[in-house]
């Protein structure tokens, strides 16, 4: 599978990655998905301190235990959950994101973390203390590069205008354009990647589209317009090829992207992506199209 470089970084990442959070607590399951991943050629593994209460953390590593030197870890910070474990706080602060890493690590298993993810964050945030947090851990040898997971116009210019963060997990997709104003540009002129999540829309974007669409709409598009532009997608592109790949290339036709995050519930979920991402790039023509039908819209809020 192809790489591409994260960022400012000496990390290359696979054009597609796993997003463990989907990939439950039954440890052999979960295993078989993250093996069928490692089949596939994919070397970039996205977890998170919060999902299941650290639990995915612990499989994630105790299954890359073996080829750690071959693979990229990333891992993401912020949240702390309660005593009850009925909630969580948000905890930017340098002392928790500090304290934090030792226990990602030993949960883990490994001594360092190769992209290590402020998990959200808002304006009112001690950004520079939380700044100097992840620049300590990068100079004590904790963890190799840190990035953020945010789709705050505000929080992610403070960012590339204060840190040397390499990357932006950011939501993108046919379906959710909002990126595409002022992030993509933006991050593509300081030298950072975006890392996408959720390019498939809930399965919106997949071949069971039309399945998958309820009352709510998604993002600004209503049920009705749903039920009119998806088949009208799937009519004018995903003629001879199956609309994930669509909806993955799509992603990948920009080149600030360095890899698709997508989550997956068994093996064949996997083969599948993986195969999307391997399938042939969109055209120019084809892009341009998507973009014809679809709506460009733009971050509303946390200017």
């Amino acid at each position: 599978m192809k790489k591409r470089k994260l960022g400012n970084s000496d990390l290359y990442v696979t054009e597609l990655g796993l997003g463990c959070m989907s990939i439950g607590t039954e440890e052999k399951t979960a295993r078989k998905i993250i093996e069928a991943a490692l089949e596939e050629g994919i070397n970039y593994y996205d977890t998170a301190d919060l999902y299941d209460f650290g639990e995915n953390e612990r499989i994630v590593g105790a299954a890359l235990k073996g080829i750690r030197e071959n693979v990229i870890i990333a891992t993401k910070v912020g949240n702390r959950w309660s005593q009850d474990k009925k909630g969580w706080s948000w905890d930017p602060s340098k002392s928790y994101i500090k304290e934090e890493v030792k226990q990602s690590l030993k949960r883990l298993g490994t001594d360092y973390i190769d992209l290590y993810q402020l998990h959200g964050g808002t304006i009112d945030d001690p950004i520079e203390e939380t700044i100097e947090a992840f620049e300590e851990l990068k100079s004590e040898g904790f963890i190799r590069y840190y990035g953020i997971s945010s789709i705050r116009p505000n929080v992610i210019r403070e960012y590339v205008k204060k840190s040397s963060l390499v990357s932006v997990m950011m939501q993108y997709s046919i379906l959710d354009r909002r990126p595409e104003e002022e992030a993509l540009p933006l991050l593509q002129e300081h030298g950072v990647s975006i890392v996408t999540r959720g390019p498939l829309a809930k399965g919106l974007l997949s071949d069971k589209m039309l399945e998958k669409v309820t009352d709510k709409g998604y993002q600004d598009y209503s049920l009705t317009e749903l039920n009119e532009v998806l088949p009208m997608l799937k009519e004018k592109l995903a003629d001879s090829r199956s609309f994930t790949e669509i909806a993955l290339q799509y992603n990948l036709a920009n080149p600030v992207v360095a890899s698709v995050v997508t989550g997956a519930s068994s093996p064949e979920q996997i083969r599948r992506n993986a195969k999307a991402v391997r399938s042939q790039p969109l055209s120019a023509a084809e892009v341009s199209l998507i973009r014809e039908l679809t709506k460009a819209s733009i971050f509303k809020e946390h200017r």
